[in-house]
């Protein structure tokens, strides 16, 4: 599948939002460029698509793909723009990143695709993968002792509550849906509806 290859630090400071979640991507509080110091303001387009892009490269994803899990939210019951939020949260290269198995979302996509990440005991290669509360994801044998996770799991500082570890087998639980207030908080996705709704 197609990914963004361009340089991350220039557009998570156009887009002012920290794209890795480590906060280091956005020193400088102003967009890239000769140009970048100068304030305009921003029509009703450019704030819901500035929004759409926000969520779009924290995910890591192309316009297509998040089109169309955009489309299912659409049909599920419910709020749509939370349910989108739930979708984009239940993605499995995002529980590898949220469970502490990598440090970055780009970086736990590498490990699923390179084959290292189970799901419920067998092995799942697709970053997209839809994780469906009470799957456990886990790493294969010869993927334990790999160094990078290891250094992965001693840095993570934080568990949501929508998800269970178990330090001695090296698995995590999701547990639940998340609610929204667990989601991120930077993101408005009433303007991403209507993005779509135009």
């Amino acid at each position: 599948m197609a990914r963004y290859t361009g340089p991350r630090h220039k557009l998570a400071r156009r887009l002012g939002i920290s794209l890795d979640g480590t906060g280091k991507d956005i020193k400088r509080n102003f967009p890239p460029g000769q140009h970048g110091h100068g304030r305009r303001k921003m029509s009703e387009y450019a704030l819901q698509l500035t929004e759409k892009q926000k969520l779009r490269h924290m995910y890591g994803m192309m316009e297509k793909q998040f089109r169309k899990t955009f489309d299912q939210a659409n049909k599920m019951s419910g709020v749509v723009g939370e349910n989108f939020m739930k979708l984009l949260e239940s993605r499995l290269d995002n529980l590898v990143y949220r469970l502490g198995f990598a440090t970055t979302r780009p970086a736990a996509r590498q490990l699923t695709t390179h084959g290292h990440i189970t799901v419920n005991g067998k092995k799942v290669d697709i970053p997209s993968y839809r994780v469906k509360p009470g799957d456990v994801i886990g790493l294969r044998e010869k993927s334990r002792n790999l160094q990078i996770v290891k250094e992965s799991l001693e840095a993570r500082a934080y568990l949501p509550n929508y998800l269970s570890f178990d330090e001695t087998k090296l698995e995590g639980t999701y547990t639940r849906l998340p609610d929204r207030e667990e989601l991120p908080a930077e993101i408005n996705e009433k303007l991403i509806v209507e993005f779509y709704s135009r």
